[in-house]
């Protein structure tokens, strides 16, 4: 499949988004003491990573196909 350039570009603005959710989440969890809220940010932070690499997985198809393009 081929993307267009603001698809891309789209993807890259969720990706940084991501990093910075992911970034804070982990920031967060040394800061609290209460197990239940922790519990809830590392299963906030195990999403934020897979979206993330199913992110990067996008944006590697959507390089690959525009090298066979050209």
């Amino acid at each position: 499949m081929v993307y267009g350039l603001h698809e891309k570009l789209e993807v890259h603005e969720l990706s940084a988004f991501k990093t910075v959710c992911l970034t804070k989440s982990k920031t967060m969890q040394a800061l609290i003491s209460d197990p239940v809220l922790k519990a809830i940010l590392q299963k906030d932070v195990d999403l934020t990573t897979r979206q993330l690499q199913e992110l990067g997985n996008i944006l590697n198809q959507a390089s690959s196909s525009q090298e066979v393009k050209q």
